[in-house]
Parts: structure tokens; sequence; C-alpha cells
């Protein structure tokens, strides 16, 4: 069974507690800068959404941010990297949302890679596979992230997410009996997160009062 550890913390303090190149791979979906709204990927005339007020992404993570990253990890998968300025890359990964136009959201995505290898497009609906109460505005499909992992972890590596936000990235991880750490350090994603992991994974829900049901 793979190990799966979640950390409600700062990561850049955890990233500091680290040897360098501790993990395989870092993948990571950081704040764009580009001041999402809690009503992203909808079309005129829908019901506003019921997320939580998006506070987090007013500015990209600092340039000490990716330096930790790129010391405590072998290699890296970020996306939005055409938001970052990182070195340049042949192996670039696409999203593509299948999604129509109408809806206030890209219709791909872009994910910067250190890897040598060829460039790579995943085409999945971001329409597909959502999960009932979906709490966090720019959460990635499971599938994507299993894609990831089957192109670019191999057997007994480590992945690391140093922003896991709704931690799709975690379920795929422990999906595919990948080892995981991940940090998130805001407490309501991070509690919502391991809910969704708990249910997910072990099939274990709880009620508003806080009794687990399995």
């Amino acid at each position: 069974m793979s190990e799966s550890i979640a950390l409600n913390i700062d990561c850049m303090e955890y990233m500091a507690t680290l040897p360098d190149k501790a993990f395989d791979l870092a993948i990571v979906d950081p704040p764009y800068g580009i001041n999402i709204n809690n009503n992203m990927g909808r079309r005129k005339g829908d019901k506003p959404s019921n997320y939580k007020k998006v506070e987090w992404d007013n500015e990209i993570p600092s340039n000490e941010y990716f330096k930790e990253l790129f010391r405590v990890s072998k290699n890296q998968i970020i996306w939005g990297g055409n938001y970052f300025s990182l070195p340049p890359t042949r192996c670039f990964l696409v999203w593509k949302k299948h999604i129509p136009e109408a809806f206030s959201m890209a219709m791909c995505e872009y994910a910067w890679t250190s890897f040598t290898g060829n460039a790579k497009v995943f085409e999945y609906s971001s329409l597909r596979g959502k999960h009932s109460g979906k709490f966090h505005p720019t959460e990635k499909p499971l599938e994507l992230y299993g894609w990831i992992y089957r192109n670019y972890v191999k057997d007994g590596e480590t992945v690391f997410d140093p922003m896991m936000g709704s931690q799709a990235s975690r379920i795929a991880a422990y999906k595919m009996g990948i080892d995981y750490v991940g940090c998130e350090i805001d407490k309501y994603y991070y509690d919502k997160g391991c809910e969704w992991f708990e249910r997910e994974c072990h099939g274990i829900t709880k009620t508003a009062s806080g009794k687990t049901i399995i």
C-alpha cells in the first residue's frame, strides 16, 4: 500500500526542512496571479457558485518558492507555466478541456515540465468526472493526474505537491499505489480535501455533526 501524507502547513516552511532532491517529482498547480473569481467556468446566466471566496490568486509565487521547489525535487511539472519565468522546455503538457467558448475559462491549460521528451496533449472534458460537493474552483480531474503519473512516475518514486488544494493529485496517487506528500496552507481546503480523500479512497463519509459513516 502506498504512503499518502497530507500536511496543513505553509509549503515554504516544510521545504526548508528537506534535504536536496528529497522527492522524485514535484507536481504543482500554483496561483497564476490572474485574479480568478468564484464563478470561473460558468456560462452567462448560470447560478453563482458556492465556492469559498478566492483570495489567493492576486500574485504569483515568489522566486524563492520556485528555487526551493527545484531544490527539493528531481523533476517538476508546473501548471500555469506560461505565467512564470521558467527555463525553456520542449516537454510541455497541454490539457485540452473540450468545453464551449461560452464558458468563462480557458479551453486548454499548459504545464511546464523539466523532462526532455516530446510535448504531449491530454484531451479530457472538464465537464466530466465532477464529483458531488466540489469545493475548489481550480480543481483538476483525477484522470488528468492519472495520465501524468502513468507517463512520468516510475515504480518506487515519490510525488510531492506543495499546494495540493483539492487533493486531487493525492487521490490519484493513492489509487495508483504511488507514495505521496502534499501541503496545503488553507485549513478549509485542507479539511475538505481530506474528507474527499477519505470518501474517495476509503469509502468514509462524515455527517455535518462529525459522525463517521462507512
